[in-house]
């Protein structure tokens, strides 16, 4: 006979409900930081995918321009008359019609 095998027993409900804290807390953390930061980073794929000429946008080094050339990877900026060459990944935010205005006047 073996003894070891005949004191095992099935695990009960207390062994299942230990990892019950443990699975919450991993969804927790999901839909608190993984889902949002998801999210944020598709908004800025598309927002990067969508920058035409003529756009004027400011750069993550803070940098505001009017854009010259888009090619896949990099785009050309206009900057009270320098050229200057940025990748797409540098780009911040697209500047809106009310601080354009603010900016001419």
């Amino acid at each position: 006979m073996i003894p070891f095998a005949l004191d095992t027993q099935m695990p009960g409900a207390e062994t299942y409900l230990s990892f019950l804290p443990l699975i919450l807390i991993f969804v927790l953390f999901y839909f608190m930081l993984i889902r949002p930061q998801k999210k944020r980073d598709k908004q800025d794929r598309e927002m990067r995918a969508s920058i035409v000429v003529g756009d004027r946008i400011c750069t993550i080094g803070g940098i505001i321009g009017k854009v010259v050339s888009v090619n896949d990877e990099e785009i050309v900026l206009e900057t009270s008359g320098n050229r200057m060459k940025f990748y797409k990944w540098a780009i911040r935010s697209k500047v809106e019609k009310a601080e354009k205005e603010s900016e001419e006047n």
